[in-house]
């Protein structure tokens, strides 16, 4: 038997027992908060305080672990060799993350703080012989993937192959509560660009790199789960501290972060490409425990295909073909004016009072309404305006396309009457009811 057999023993529901021995063979009994999985060999706990167990491991690096299983009731005995301490990096962050979520749920916020993960192989893994429950009925998430998989891999735009995933993730998964973030190298962030099963979409909101089971997913490059809610890891606190951080401007436009008032369990999935950050996938649920190493496993492999699939989308995206002819059909002259106003020190737009959008998305935008009120254009394709000066892309790897659904998805939901149309492949339509005003 391997160790990924009894990966439901990790859960954090039961505390595992660990038996060391000092040299002089006195032995020590201790409780630990936290066992993670590493890999068929191998498993990490949880380094809190220096106590008898740390020093006997420091002595003798033997040990016995007992683990339980919190539904069938299983108990499984491990032999273990002490290894290494890691004080940062992936599996330290994500123990720390799940070490944050159970201190949460019991009331020891502040008290459980991780000093390092102690990274031990299993030399021997066997059932304690007693009485158990029976197993759950088992979902078959292999299956629900291979469906996804193949509905996925017939989208060849970015909107199709976003809103197709979190269709997936709802009926093949049964997760109501998804979103789609984009990493933006150059700001250090990340920003919505899809989201389902909340009352306000959210597309547009930011979150830092390295700010909550967001962030540091991201900057990690590795799955965080959490099994119970962490104040310690809330997205939507960081944010509106981030941007109290700006003053009000920010605050002005910070667009909040969708998300559950009470999130109970949550698992944010990087999406590499080459070992290229695109983004990350992230899911909550209001029930604890919801998300499972299977589902973690699951979501991996589906967030990798989805940034695979970005990444070729980018490439094809880069090659698109020539604007066509400018075309001024749908400019009225009549009407209330709308007034566009642009803040050139970080692209914020404002339709009247309201906040739009700012960034590359905002500067993408000043530049169709200034074509569109000076050259009487309202037809561009996605070549001209990676090539143009005025927008200062940040690179060429940079997502454009993804911008332009960003803010056509904000257009929509401001519904001021002026919106972006696709006309083809690497091409759009700045249409309006309203004739618009400029101001910068």
């Amino acid at each position: 038997m391997k160790v990924d057999a009894i990966r439901a023993c990790f859960e954090g529901v039961i505390p595992a027992t660990m038996t060391t021995v000092s040299l002089d063979g006195t032995p020590n009994v201790a409780y630990l908060s936290q066992v993670q999985f590493v890999d068929s060999d191998h498993i990490a706990l949880s380094w809190q305080f220096f106590n008898k167990t740390r020093a006997n491991l420091l002595a003798n690096p033997h040990a016995m672990l007992v683990v339980i299983d919190a539904v069938t009731a299983a108990q499984y005995r491990l032999t273990l060799e002490f290894l290494r301490t890691e004080t940062c990096g992936p599996l330290f962050e994500s123990m720390k993350a799940k070490i944050a979520g159970v201190a949460s749920h019991v009331g020891m916020s502040g008290v459980f703080k991780l000093l390092g993960a102690d990274v031990f192989r299993v030399h021997a893994l066997e059932q304690v012989p007693g009485q158990v429950l029976p197993q759950p009925p088992h979902r078959n998430l292999l299956a629900a993937l291979r469906r996804t998989s193949e509905r996925i891999g017939l989208d060849t735009d970015l909107e199709s192959l976003l809103v197709d995933t979190l269709d997936c993730l709802e009926r093949e998964f049964g997760i109501g509560h998804s979103m789609a973030l984009l990493y933006d190298q150059a700001g250090q962030r990340l920003y919505t660009v899809a989201s389902r099963g909340y009352e306000e979409s959210g597309v547009g909101s930011e979150i830092p790199l390295g700010d909550g089971v967001i962030g540091v997913a991201a900057r990690e490059r590795t799955p965080i789960r959490i099994g119970h809610m962490s104040a310690e890891y809330a997205y939507n606190r960081a944010i509106r501290d981030n941007a109290l951080g700006g003053g009000m401007h920010a605050l002005e436009t910070a667009i909040p972060l969708p998300g559950l008032p009470e999130s109970r369990s949550q698992l944010a999935v990087p999406m590499l490409a080459n070992q290229r950050l695109i983004g990350v996938l992230y899911v909550e649920s209001p029930q604890d425990l919801r998300f499972t190493y299977d589902d973690e496993d699951a979501l991996v492999a589906l967030a990798n295909q989805l940034a695979m699939a970005i990444h070729t989308l980018q490439a094809t995206d880069a090659a698109d073909d020539a604007p066509r002819a400018g075309h001024n059909g749908d400019c009225p002259g009549g009407g209330e004016p709308l007034l566009v106003r642009h803040y050139p020190e970080n692209d914020s737009i404002f339709l009247g009072d309201d906040y739009l959008i700012k960034g590359v998305a905002g500067s993408i935008f000043a530049v169709l309404v200034r074509d569109a009120l000076e050259l009487g254009r309202t037809e561009f394709s996605n070549r001209e305006l990676r090539l143009d000066p005025r927008i200062r892309l940040p690179d060429l790897s940079d997502n454009l396309e993804a911008r332009l659904l960003l803010l056509a998805r904000r257009l929509a939901e401001r519904n001021t009457g002026i919106h972006i149309e696709k006309t083809g492949r690497g091409r759009f339509r700045l249409c309006s009811t309203r004739p618009l005003k400029l101001a910068s």
